[in-house]
């Protein structure tokens, strides 16, 4: 029997090839005693029927439990024009919210503003994820600007803007 020899999923393997993969880019935001509020890519829409997404934090986050204890969010889908955003709340130790204008959800966290959408949750669960924790929200508010196209993120960098401009906006 002949060996497989492919390589194997290592951390840098898996980067690699799921940089293949084009996903879009939220912030998840609360507000405890100060506003929080951290990068994230992994986000999904899990369930219409209860409405629930997903996303994954890292587990060496230090911003996420701190969301955990205020136990409602807002996942903010950034916009095609808001990389620095992405950056920003990506970056540990800064003041993330020094210069950023938000506005309250109706749950109290903070809606960015300008982006593309906008999803205010509960805290409905939490799992093992390896190196990550995968979390689910129940969704109880939620709206979107058609007009504002996503940012997308693929091969380790975000993609140009200039793609959107013949997208049909409906």
């Amino acid at each position: 029997m002949e060996q497989d020899k492919r390589p194997a999923p290592t951390p840098e393997r898996m980067r690699q090839v799921l940089g293949m993969f084009a996903t879009g880019v939220v912030v998840v935001s609360a507000l405890g005693q100060r506003p929080l509020g951290f990068t994230c890519q992994s986000f999904v829409s899990l369930s219409l029927e209860p409405p629930l997404v997903s996303f994954n934090p890292t587990r060496s986050s230090t911003t996420w439990p701190r969301i955990r204890e205020v136990g409602r969010f807002c996942v903010n889908v950034l916009a095609h024009d808001q990389h620095e955003l992405s950056e920003l709340f990506a970056r540990p130790g800064a003041d993330r919210f020094a210069e950023v204008r938000w506005s309250r959800s109706p749950l109290g966290a903070p809606i960015l503003a300008g982006v593309s959408a906008w999803v205010d949750c509960e805290l409905a669960a939490e799992y093992d994820g390896g190196d990550h924790t995968i979390v689910l929200g129940a969704v109880r508010y939620l709206d979107a600007d058609a007009g504002r196209y996503p940012l997308l993120y693929f091969r380790s960098q975000y993609a140009p803007s200039e793609h959107w401009q013949a997208w049909p906006v409906t």
